[in-house]
């Protein structure tokens, strides 16, 4: 019998047997926070949910036949809103699971080993209307509306920015800005402002100007310290594109700032209360089937085949059959797309643009600890050379919720040398990527990953130890290889 047998046993034990001296029910959890109520009257939302309206109204006079190639949001997204339309959508999906970058599904044990770490920002609105649609808001659990990040000079602490509530935008941010002096002094942020003025004066039309400047350019530009880089710019690189700010647009940067400064609750954030499959992908995949659509797995598209006249005549599927429709939509990210472009295509000016476009390699991985680390209910900024954020989620979600063990979910980024890293780390083995995790995770939790010789990585923590005059020793008098129950390998994903 295993442990968690055993333990679910001892749990029907306990409901069924009643004595005088029984230990009373667990009081049921608190309501959830509700979505931030002012993330519904940005004009991002509202445009989105009137477009959302519009195809809902739609009433086509002979519904065509679409082939959607892709089972991933994008293309599940999309064929919610073709059948909304009520047009008729079939989703063709390589893998026998549905998610795309947000699949997941259970190993031999019977965890959830997911695709990536994934939470949505109150800035996301297409997603923000997608839930409100399919009536799940409730699935999200949104955090404390703060960014949270570890300090490098000081292992083992956290610093945060805390948006006030009910302070309309810019202002919750920059008070947030202000209210921390851990990471940035005033004359840092004082020096920041020259940059940032014309984002906020001039918009977007300003922040597509910075394309062709990388971070590090554009802050040499605007005099700005280095500490902004090394303090702030390289976490938020890393999180947003896996790349060193060196080799990154300034335009990305610049982007998600303007959505977080113009709306006073964009930068807050979610997790979703389980798995992707059940909680997300179920809910559009039901949504489309009851409007007449279809959703198809373990069907991979070999290729697309298109006529003399350039249009598509049909899909060649890997089994030999091919697929006819009236229209052709691909969700498919941009490596996979380019396998199977048509030739007659590849020469087209469009289509070679294609050719710029490389998708960038990001590791994710799950840890679990069969102790608690030290929790932070939200998504953490690891500001770490390898791993660029993380999160508890035996902490911030519900259906991996445990008060005795850790399960983390981290970004591995970069890894490779296009991306800034040292080495390619696509390339390491398993055992290589998760001994260096554990020696970035034993600076984050000093006190409680102690040196253990099965991760090489970790044996900074000895010499911390002996520094203190205290015996190494690992957390509860075990080895990290011993807590560690088991990795989950490296997840490559390709993020388009």
């Amino acid at each position: 019998m295993t442990m968690a047998v055993l333990r679910l046993v001892l749990l029907c034990l306990c409901v069924h047997v009643t004595s005088p001296l029984s230990t009373p029910p667990p009081s049921p959890p608190p309501p959830r926070p509700p979505t931030p109520s002012r993330i519904k009257t940005t004009r991002n939302y509202l445009e989105a949910a009137a477009l959302s309206s519009k195809l809902a109204s739609n009433s086509p006079a002979a519904p065509k036949s679409v082939a959607v190639i892709g089972g991933g949001l994008s293309g599940l997204a999309c064929a919610k809103y073709l059948a909304d339309a009520g047009h008729v959508p079939t989703v063709y999906e390589a893998r026998k699971v549905l998610g795309g970058k947000v699949s997941a599904w259970k190993d031999s044990d019977g965890d959830w080993i997911e695709t990536g770490l994934h939470i949505f920002f109150g800035a996301y609105p297409n997603m923000m209307n997608l839930f409100s649609e399919l009536k799940i808001e409730d699935r999200l659990q949104w955090k404390p509306h703060r960014m949270t990040f570890a300090m490098q000079q000081y292992p083992g602490r956290f610093t945060s920015f805390d948006f006030p509530p009910n302070v309309p935008a810019p202002l919750n941010m920059a008070a947030a800005i202000l209210g921390n002096n851990d990471m940035l002094s005033l004359l840092d942020k004082v020096a920041m402002v020259p940059g940032l003025l014309p984002m906020l004066l001039e918009g977007q039309d300003f922040i597509d100007r910075q394309d062709e400047k990388s971070v590090s350019e554009f802050m040499e530009e605007y005099n700005m310290p280095s500490s902004v880089r090394t303090e702030l710019f390289i976490a938020m690189g890393k999180a947003l594109d896996f790349v060193d700010p060196d080799k990154l647009s300034m335009t990305v940067i610049l982007t998600a700032m303007n959505r977080f400064i113009n709306e006073a609750d964009g930068s807050q954030t979610a997790f979703l209360d389980g798995n992707q499959p059940s909680r997300l992908c179920a809910p559009l995949r039901s949504s489309i089937e009851a409007r007449g659509g279809s959703v198809l797995l373990g069907s991979p598209v070999s290729a697309i085949v298109a006529g003399e006249d350039g249009r598509v005549c049909h899909l060649l599927m890997r089994d030999g059959t091919k697929v006819v429709a009236d229209e052709f939509v691909s969700a498919m990210p941009v490596d996979v797309f380019k396998r199977i472009v048509p030739e007659a295509w590849s020469h087209m000016p469009y289509f070679r643009q294609l050719d710029e476009l490389e998708g960038i390699p990001v590791i994710n991985l799950q840890l679990w600890f069969s102790t608690k680390l030290r929790a932070v209910d939200g998504l953490c900024f690891s500001r770490s050379p390898l791993l660029s954020v993380y999160a508890d989620m035996s902490v911030c979600c519900a259906e991996y919720s445990d008060d005795d063990s850790t399960m983390l979910s981290l970004v591995f980024a970069p890894c490779n040398a296009q991306a800034g890293a040292s080495r390619d780390w696509i390339k390491a083995s398993d055992e290589e990527i998760v001994d260096a995790a554990m020696g970035e995770l034993a600076r984050l939790f000093p006190e409680e990953i102690g040196y253990d010789p099965s991760w090489p990585s970790t044996s900074e923590q000895r010499r911390r130890a002996g520094a203190a005059g205290a015996a190494p020793q690992a957390l509860g008098g075990q080895s990290p290889s011993e807590r560690l129950r088991r990795n989950a390998g490296a997840e490559q994903v390709q993020a388009g």
